[in-house]
């Protein structure tokens, strides 16, 4: 198997669902990650992007919830998982980023429970990685993901990233979804081939059977997604960079299960 490659709905807040699946197919992606702020808010919404990329041959990369573990709403956002078909839920750690979170062990707990709830369902919960939640720092991270193992990473390089700092990263939280954008120094902007020197060699370092989901194009636009698009196809088709196998196993800092 290999890295499947998708979209981020939220990608184009302004599109509705049927002008994003059509999009997706022909920019040659394979999945979709459905945001549950616009795209698919409710379960009826759900049924109806999971029979249009049905129809499409598009598949289902996750939901992206809102969620943000603090012990209200769960239920509802997993309806709407069950009802799209998605194998997986992103959620935010909290509301805080981890030096002034007050109740980091509130945040945990909750997270334990929805992840209980969600494998109930056949569904795994993800967190996603972003400032201003527990999940802000890589350190945060690893002992989050030890604290509840049953949960798995997203993971988006931050400003400024560097590429031997984004690779120790996906490397130490493998295996993770990539949220795969190339942003300057100021978080404007660029053409995703600008950033290849960073990404060859995380998307190398991503899972076989991962995925590798594009966002934040230049100005909302579809070209501008199609040529990203484009472009990520050709880095994944080429594999690694010489030097590099594909999908290496490495041992995961502080993690079990």
């Amino acid at each position: 198997m290999t890295v499947v490659p998708g979209l981020v709905s939220v990608t184009f807040r302004r599109l509705g669902v049927a002008d994003i699946v059509p999009l997706v197919a022909r920019a040659g992606l394979r999945a979709i990650e459905w945001g549950g702020d616009v795209h698919v808010p409710d379960a009826a919404a759900a049924r109806d992007a999971a029979a249009r990329c049905a129809d499409a041959g598009v598949g289902i990369a996750a939901y992206g919830s809102y969620y943000r573990c603090d012990g209200s709403g769960f239920d509802d956002v997993l309806r709407t998982v069950v009802a799209l078909g998605a194998p997986r839920v992103r959620v935010w750690a909290g509301r805080r980023g981890s030096a002034v979170e007050p109740d980091r062990a509130a945040v945990v707990a909750d997270l334990a429970r929805v992840a209980a709830l969600a494998a109930g369902e056949g569904v795994e919960v993800c967190v996603e990685y972003h400032a201003n939640t527990l999940t802000d720092t890589l350190g945060s991270t690893v002992d989050l993901l030890a604290a509840v193992p049953a949960v798995r990473p997203y993971w988006q390089p931050p400003i400024g990233d560097r590429p031997a700092s984004a690779l120790a990263a996906v490397e130490a939280l493998a295996p993770v979804t990539a949220h795969v954008f190339t942003w300057d120094d100021t978080g404007a902007r660029r053409r995703l081939a600008a950033g290849e020197a960073l990404w060859r060699p995380v998307l190398a370092a991503l899972p076989a059977d991962g995925h590798a989901l594009l966002e934040f194009v230049r100005d909302d636009d579809p070209a501008a997604f199609a040529e990203d698009a484009a472009t990520l196809l050709g880095w994944l088709s080429a594999g690694p960079p010489a030097g590099r196998p594909a999908g290496r196993s490495r041992p995961t800092a502080g993690r079990s299960g």
